[in-house]
């Protein structure tokens, strides 16, 4: 089998099982989306959408964000760890957003990544999801399956994000990134996971990997 039938065959297994994946963080624009994939950075999705709603009540746009002491933000922010980084960094990009971009998210990858704690996952994230464009995004849960599944090398996300790219043709990638993250939950955990019973493990995972 060739790696390109190996990808199709891989694409046809995350279509059946998750055939419309929705965004798993709760948001309902641009700047609402950027916050909580910021603070989904070692936390996971569901610890966000239940932190972000009481963020969201005292400020859902950088006008209103950029008033709140970080110290507050800080406390409010807390069970998504790392609080004290990310509590700067939600202030003062909500700050410049309304400096340099008129409190609008600006949409391209070199104005966000500009951003303080928005890397290139992150801005990635919102570059598919709200503004449509062409993008990978790429955490570690996806790098660990794809190399789990002998798609890439493994040697580093940015090197992952490649590798995926160019297996995938690019108008699944915003889809395959989403339906990955949701196989990986339910049936490629990095814990507790039994390759034998993984419908995509069972036929491609590295054999080093199964003992």
């Amino acid at each position: 089998m060739t790696k390109a039938e190996k990808v199709k065959d891989i694409l046809k297994i995350l279509e059946k099982h998750f055939p419309d994946p929705d965004i798993p963080l709760d948001h309902k624009d641009a700047y609402t989306l950027l916050i909580a994939v910021l603070l989904s950075a070692q936390c996971t999705d569901e610890r966000v959408n239940k932190t972000t709603p009481t963020l969201f009540r005292m400020a859902d746009n950088p006008f209103d964000m950029a008033k709140i002491p970080v110290d507050e933000i800080r406390e409010i922010i807390k069970p998504c760890g790392l609080s004290p980084a990310k509590s700067k960094a939600i202030s003062q990009l909500s700050q410049i957003l309304i400096e340099k971009h008129n409190g609008e998210v600006p949409s391209t990858f070199e104005e966000l990544e500009e951003l303080p704690g928005v890397g290139h996952k992150t801005a990635s994230v919102v570059m598919t999801q709200i503004f449509g464009m062409p993008a990978f995004p790429v955490d570690t849960h996806i790098h660990r399956l794809a190399y789990r599944w002998g798609l890439s090398s493994g040697k580093s996300v940015e090197q992952t994000e490649k590798d995926l790219k160019r297996l995938i043709p690019q108008e699944k990638w915003d889809k395959a990134h989403l339906q990955i993250i949701y196989f990986g939950r339910k049936y490629c955990p990095a814990r507790g996971h039994i390759w034998t019973t993984c419908p995509i493990c069972s036929k491609y995972m590295r054999k080093e990997l199964r003992d």
